[in-house]
């Protein structure tokens, strides 16, 4: 389904509702840029880290796009997504039926789950949307839960703190929105409704909340304007 949340007038802050995950796989495909290259340089890293075999959390798992195809590919791994929308998840729950994969789907909270010991941990732009104050106490926790030279790998949309850059990159962006058919409308929707919901950080703070949680080394591997992936590693 196409993505036609914002073409309303919205009165509430942006959920991850039955109308999101409905077409939530559009939105994303449309809303950030480079996602399938992305989430293709994700699942190198992932089934390198699991070509032995062992766990992998995927965090806000969403409609369990990555974790599908990482099963597909190696379905001898034990995939865990975790998420707190019921709606996303039942979404979720059709894909993996649809494709026979072998996925442990969850509704927990990210922040007070009981991990095991794990290889892989992934959040798909999930830290921005958890609060300031607990966030770095979640990527401690994350580390702490891997086994030695394991990986966190995590996208998230970056703030630049010079702020005509900043702005720059933001105008860009919409840029790039409106090439895939959004309207200055939807646009302008959007960003109210994710008001005070979703808080970035810059490059810098991401890589040193993740340094200051435990990992031996954080960088960036891929970054188009205000969006990065970061591979940190225990």
């Amino acid at each position: 389904m196409n993505d036609k949340v914002f073409a309303k007038p919205i009165k509430k802050q942006f959920e991850f509702d039955e109308e999101v995950a409905a077409v939530f796989d559009d939105m994303l495909s449309r809303s950030v840029p480079f996602y399938e290259e992305s989430q293709e340089m994700t699942r190198f890293f992932v089934l390198k880290a699991l070509q032995n075999g062992g766990i992998m959390y995927d965090l806000g798992c969403s409609t369990a796009s990555l974790l599908i195809s990482i099963a597909k590919q190696n379905p001898d791994v034990t995939l865990i997504g975790l998420d707190n929308s019921e709606a996303m998840l039942e979404q979720a729950g059709k894909k993996a039926h649809a494709f026979n994969v072998d996925i442990n789907l969850l509704n927990a909270d990210i922040l007070e789950y009981d991990y095991e010991k794990a290889n892989v941990f992934v959040s798909n732009y999930t830290l921005q949307f958890i609060r300031p104050l607990v966030r770095e106490e979640l990527v401690k926790k994350i580390a702490d839960a891997l086994k030695k030279e394991g990986v966190f790998i995590f996208s998230e949309k970056v703030i630049s703190h010079h702020a005509k850059l900043n702005k720059d990159l933001i105008e860009h962006y919409y840029d790039f929105k409106k090439k895939q058919g959004y309207s200055e409308f939807e646009i302008a929707q959007k960003r109210e409704a994710l008001e005070n919901v979703l808080v970035p950080y810059s490059e810098e703070e991401n890589i040193k909340m993740a340094k200051n949680a435990g990992f031996s080394h954080c960088e960036v591997v891929f970054r188009w304007a205000n969006f990065a992936t970061f591979i940190a590693i225990k």
